[in-house]
């Protein structure tokens, strides 16, 4: 049985005009009363006309009646009152609004001469905070509670954009509703939750908040199907311990594995907050499958083990300056993640930070541990890196124009099986940043650094480039660099242009880098935001020495509607560094390959950027980076592609060949409703990577495609996706999955 046979379809569009109060014929009457009320109980009403019978006692007000008592008021055509029974009925276009601001639309109404709502006939009760029950009828019991029968709820708006009436996109059906309005607690008997008319899931029990807080109880359950899991249910239990703190426990079905429990748990404190999240299940581990030649192969079955993931986060003020937060995340394997499809993170790193900040220093005290769970990552290979500490202090020094900023750094990492480092650092760098009388924007700087190392097991690191020699090592970096920018200004093309030239020279005597374990310089990329960089290298392992000159342009458009910039670059060096770097990454050589980026925006409908590495003897695309995006919020695609084409030896880490593909997309195709889709595509061949390649060079890795329904009060989205690469017991295949969200109802 539909909406429309349980409520009028008018009790859900009613939009009354407030009436006029009272006229000049009819001037404001006071109920009489035998005995002088208090203030707060007298009840005032206002009418076009009053007539009074002595014989029965009775007040009847007609015509744009109101009638108020505190924070309580009654419009309506007629008004009928009983002073021998207190009885007040109120008949023809009613609006009464109680004392919490909520609001009742009827044609008919019995009220006591408390003003309290009674029997009531087909009416609609719009709550102050949002929301709207339609009802047959009503009454109010003893326990004060308001009692709907054959009623319905809902959080949508009941007129449309023009003003319209409209049906809301979900409602609430129940064959009877207690609405407290002293507990603002709504609790239905017999519910459904109906989507577009549609009986879509029976709610047992269902109860909620009327002003839609956070309140104690279930959420509508979720549902979805996986490949490796089979189809699946979720149910949430909400507990608001507090008004600062909350817990949410999740029980999950699956029809392929056993259950799954998940808790949440969220505190807010005078100095700060902090949450928890964990799953806990018992299920079938099997190692990761592994791929050779572009053919997989499955890992061993393993055995039914406990399996879970936990992960926290917090920061707490300790004062104006001090501050102290952490986050930290642990998997007991490495497929739990990808196969109940919670990450699809490969590295998981746990940080704790102890932090003090102010305008001219800053002081960290911090460590890091990574848990690797990717399908060739060693666990034991990798670092913990406790302490690490930081210490910056900037100042003015008198008689010398510019800034002086010292800093101290420590770090110590161990790992298990692999090569131990400690080191301490210490620099002094002072910057000028001016303008000339010529309009250029110049800065010099100046630096000195002493470096002191400490490694063991040195042999244990794969890259001997990164190794450095055992025992205690110690450098000295000295640096004088002067960067020169000058901006021309104009008119162009209906816009205005900036030609900004820019050269920069830096040098540094020779460093004892191979001599230094290079811990956090080994992802070397050259790219169009680090190229005029002190140093190029990230970290501090690494240092770029000699004497070397960077030059590039930087152009820029600016018309209505239209944005356009571009910029490239290149240096060269008196000596190459073919020992430190290989020559893919573009800083091996003296000169170094060109970098470039480009972009072009046209209000929001438009973003292109490209950035490149292009090689400087050949020419060659080394890195080719594009992303677009294209058209408004609801109807859009984007497109992304990198390819890495360095030919860097496998010894170097995370710098080899790749090439990928990513699209997304979304089209409004009416009012509310929508497709979506995206996918990714692997692009990189066998000769480009024997592990991650594939024979064709073309390897889908997922793809989802969807309809989804959005109007401000229901979110709905229906999903398919598929994966095409099995990872242990997270198996390729289809996965469905049913989103709602429902305004001011507890779901995701």
């Amino acid at each position: 049985m539909g909406i429309a046979s349980l409520v009028p379809a008018a009790a859900w569009a009613q939009t009354p005009v407030a009436p006029a109060i009272g006229t000049a014929d009819a001037p404001a009457v006071t109920v009489p009363d035998s005995a002088k009320p208090a203030a707060s109980d007298l009840v005032r009403f206002a009418a076009d006309k009053v007539a009074y019978d002595n014989d029965s006692d009775i007040v009847t007000a007609t015509g744009n009646v109101v009638m108020r008592r505190d924070g309580q008021s009654l419009r309506a055509d007629t008004v009928v009152y009983t002073r021998k029974t207190g009885k007040i009925v109120g008949t023809g276009n009613i609006r009464f609004v109680d004392e919490d601001g909520d609001v009742l639309y009827t044609d008919h109404m019995d009220l006591t001469d408390q003003f309290k709502a009674g029997a009531t006939q087909d009416l609609l009760l719009v709550l102050r905070e949002g929301g709207r029950m339609a009802a047959r009828s009503s009454e109010r019991d003893e326990a004060g509670r308001v009692i709907l029968h054959t009623a319905a709820y809902s959080g949508c708006e009941v007129v449309n954009d023009e003003g319209c009436p409209k049906r809301p996109s979900w409602e609430l059906t129940a064959v009877r509703v207690a609405y407290d309005p002293v507990k603002k607690m709504v609790r239905y008997y017999g519910a459904k939750l109906r989507v577009f008319g549609i009986p879509l899931l029976p709610l047992p029990g269902l109860s909620h908040p009327s002003d839609f807080r956070a309140e104690t109880g279930f959420l509508i359950p979720t549902f979805s199907s996986t490949s490796s899991n089979g189809a699946q249910i979720s149910n949430t239990f909400y507990w608001r311990m507090a008004d600062n703190r909350d817990l949410s426990v999740t029980g999950t079905l699956f029809s392929k594995s056993l259950p799954m429990l998940s808790a949440h748990f969220r505190q807010l404190t005078d100095t700060g907050a902090f949450q928890a999240l964990g799953y806990l299940t018992y299920s079938r581990q099997t190692d990761a499958t592994t791929s050779v030649g572009g053919t997989e192969v499955p890992g061993a079955t393993g055995d039914f083990t406990p399996r879970g993931y936990l992960e926290g986060n917090g920061k707490f003020q300790l004062g104006n300056d001090w501050s102290i937060s952490g986050y930290g995340r642990y998997v007991s394997d490495r497929t739990f993640l990808f196969r109940y499809d919670l990450s699809s993170d490969t590295r998981l790193r746990s940080n704790i930070n102890l932090e003090h900040i102010t305008q001219d220093s800053y002081f960290s005290f911090t460590g890091w541990a990574v848990q690797a769970i990717g399908v060739n990552d060693v666990q034991s290979q990798q670092p913990l890196a406790l302490p690490v500490l930081d210490y910056r202090q900037r100042f003015a020094v008198p008689g010398i124009p510019g800034k002086v900023e010292i800093e101290v750094n420590t770090l110590a990492l161990s790992r298990s099986d692999g090569q131990d480092t400690q080191r301490a650092i210490a620099r002094a760098q002072w910057d000028l940043h001016q303008i000339t009388a010529g309009g250029q924007v110049l800065s010099l700087t100046a630096l000195v650094r002493g470096d002191l190392y400490h490694s063991t097991d040195n042999a244990l690191t794969v890259n001997p480039a990164d190794r450095g020699l055992p025992g205690w090592q110690g450098r000295g970096v000295a640096t004088l660099a002067a960067d020169i920018k000058w901006p021309f200004s104009g008119e162009a093309f209906g816009g205005t242009q900036v030609l900004t030239p820019e050269v920069q020279v830096v040098a540094t005597p020779h460093v004892r880098n191979l001599a230094i374990p290079n811990e956090d310089s080994r992802a070397v990329e050259l790219e169009d935001d680090n190229v005029f960089a002190l140093n190029r290298y990230p970290g501090y392992d690494r240092v770029e020495d000699g004497v070397r000159v960077t030059y590039g342009i930087d152009w820029r458009l600016n018309r209505p509607d239209w944005r356009v910039s571009a910029t490239i670059g290149q240096s060269y060096r008196f000596t190459d560094e073919s020992d430190l770097v290989p020559p893919g990454t573009g800083l091996a050589a003296k000169f170094s390959d060109v970098i470039g980026r480009a972009e072009v925006r046209f209000k929001d409908v438009v973003q292109l950027t490209e950035r490149f590495q292009l090689d400087k003897d050949t020419f060659q695309l080394r890195r080719n980076e594009f992303d677009a995006t294209i058209g408004s919020h609801k109807t859009y695609v984007e497109i992304g592609y990198i390819a890495l084409n360095r030919s860097i030896p496998l010894t170097y880490e995370d710098l080899q060949d790749s090439k990928e593909l990513r699209v997304s997309a979304r089209a409004s195709i009416a009012h509310y409703w929508s497709v979506f889709g995206s996918g990714i595509v692997n692009l990189t061949t066998l000769a480009d990577d024997r592990i991650n390649g594939s024979p064709s060079g073309f390897q889908m890795i997922r793809h989802r495609l969807g309809l989804a329904y959005t109007d401000g009060c229901l979110d709905l989205a229906v999903t398919w996706r598929r994966d095409y690469v099995t990872t242990g017991d997270a198996v390729r295949g289809n996965s469905y999955s049913l989103t709602l969200s429902l305004k001011n109802i507890g779901t995701r």
